[in-house]
This record gives C-alpha cells, structure tokens and sequence, in this order.
C-alpha cells in the first residue's frame, strides 16, 4: 500500500520517539517521501486513533506514497494489542515493528493489504523477523539514531540480500541526498532518514534540542544502554545536561561517574521520561546546520540526490 510510483525520493522519514507527530507525518508525505510515527508518541489507544484521523483528514484528496506507524512489539508495551487493532481499523499502509516480530502481527497487517517493515541491528535479528514474513528489513546500521546497531552497512546490507529478496531499507548516519544516493547503490530500496527531519519546522523536538544537533558533529554522538536499556546513541552535550541537573549532591559524591539509568528494557512511560531531556542523534549531525521546513528539506535532498547521481 506504499505507492512507490508518487514518491519524489527513495526515502522513509523515520518514526522518532517524542518526536515525531501528525504534522511531521503529513508534511513528509505531501513532500513526496514516506511519513511515519510511533504510536506511543501520543499518550493513549484513543489518542492514537485521534491522530490517524487527523493524518488521514489532512492527506485527503492529495497525492502522495502512504504513511506507517511503528509499534514496539515488546512485552513492556501493554498497548500493542491495542493499537494494533486500530491500525487494522484505518488500514494504516505501513506498520513499521521494532523489538519483536510477531507472524501473527504480520498476518493482521497483510489482512487488509497492508506492509511491514522491520528494524534489525545484526543478520540473527534479520532472520527471525524474514521468517515471520515481513515485507521488508530496515538495516539499522552503525551510527543510527535512536536503537542503533555497530555493523557497517555495507556489511549488514550485502549479508541480507544473501537470503532476502524482499525490500531493504538502510538507516544510519543519512543526513543528504548524496547519503540516499550512495544507499541505492549499496543495494537498499529505500534510505531511512531520522535525525535530518528532528530538525525541521514540524518536528516536536524542542528548540534547544534543534538547536543542540545544529552545532554537534559526529564526535558528540555518545552509545550507550544507559537510557533505556537498550543500545543507542545520544547527543553527548543532553547527557552531561542531564548529569547537571538532575544528579546534583549524588554526582558530587560519586565524581564523573555516568548517570546509571538501569539494566532493563524500561517500560514506555519511563523510557518517554528518560528521553524527554537526553536526546538522541545520529552520526549524520555534522551535515546538519539548520532546521528549514520538511518541503525545504525534501526539494534539498531530491537536488542533491539528483547531483550524486549525475557523478555516478
């Protein structure tokens, strides 16, 4: 259900945690590139149903490829069933899975004729989630924002297409269009661009956020499992801010010492608390200068895509 022939780029802008929303979606998607968003970016079920009806009302009547959402497919997530069925209800064209593929989700998914795409950090993940029968796999290779793998791509890439002929999508330090050029002929299908779209007029990020990634470079990308128990990489300077402000006469005691934010997987509600003020980046932050609208953005990436390819 993703209209590959209304697409403007190769590209899926992805569904950021407290991040991303309905107008961020909308706008991806009457850019020409795929809009998406994670279902526990709005508070409850009832929420959720709200803004698809937004996203739906908005885009109606406009061209454009189809938007997805992501569900968290863990046991910490106890909406999943939930919000599960009210994308089935809306026929949402992408469920993009994270944390666990599930055949049965697949087959709810492909019920209505819908597609789902799945994260992956290494081949072992890749494999399980090819044999729930996904429709694709997005490789998320080293220097990714949020959950991030350590595989290069090229790598992660060449080892799927070993056994998988279905779509490939690959995340990780993409911030131009040379970056989604270079990810079509490294074999992917589609490029998955995160961090790029934190910085645009119809994020939800903050503007110190915004602000933080205008000025960082790639060397002020910290990975850690200190957040949320699982890997994935942080702005350094929102880390060292967290320290400050929220570690006071402890941090005092226990020197430079990082903060420990637990071994476990947290739940969504404490994950949501833990990333409200440490903030998560990708590698690709040193291209990134300013925060123009997503259509800006898009018409960037499309001039510079089409220049990568003119070299090639």
């Amino acid at each position: 259900m993703i209209d590959t022939s209304k697409l403007k780029l190769p590209v899926i802008a992805a569904p950021m945690f407290l991040v991303s929303g309905p107008e961020l979606v909308v706008a991806s998607c009457k850019a020409g590139i795929v809009g998406t968003f994670p279902a526990l970016n709005q508070r409850t079920t009832e929420g959720f149903d709200e803004w698809l009806t937004s996203i739906e009302q908005s885009l109606s009547g406009v061209d454009h490829p189809g938007y997805g959402v992501n569900l968290i497919v863990h046991k910490t997530n106890p909406r999943l069933q939930a919000d599960l069925e009210v994308c089935v209800r809306h026929k949402v064209p992408l469920i993009i899975t994270s944390l666990g593929a599930v055949p049965e989700l697949v087959e709810a998914v492909h019920a209505y004729g819908g597609k789902v795409f799945h994260d992956v950090i290494n081949i072992r993940h890749a494999k399980k989630a090819a044999a729930a029968g996904v429709d694709g796999l997005i490789a998320v290779a080293a220097g990714a924002g949020g959950h991030a793998g350590t595989m290069s791509p090229f790598a992660l890439i060449n080892e799927i297409r070993q056994f998988f002929d279905k779509t490939v999508i690959l995340s990780g330090s993409l911030s131009t269009g040379a970056d989604v050029a270079a990810a079509r002929v490294a074999g992917a299908d589609f490029a998955y661009l995160g961090t790029r779209f934190i910085c645009s007029a119809e994020s939800q990020a903050t503007d110190d956020n915004k602000r933080m990634i205008e000025r960082a470079s790639a060397a002020d990308i910290v990975y850690t499992d200190k957040v949320s128990g699982v890997w994935a990489n942080f702005l350094a300077e929102s880390i060292a801010a967290a320290q400050a402000s929220s570690e006071g006469s402890k941090r005092e005691e226990e020197g430079d010492k990082p903060i420990d934010f637990g071994e476990e997987l947290l739940a969504p509600e404490d994950e949501a608390k833990a990333w409200k003020t440490i903030w998560s980046a990708g590698h690709g932050v040193g291209s990134i200068t300013t925060s123009p609208s997503v259509a800006e953005i898009v018409d960037s990436l499309s001039s510079e895509y089409e220049t990568a390819k003119q070299r090639l």
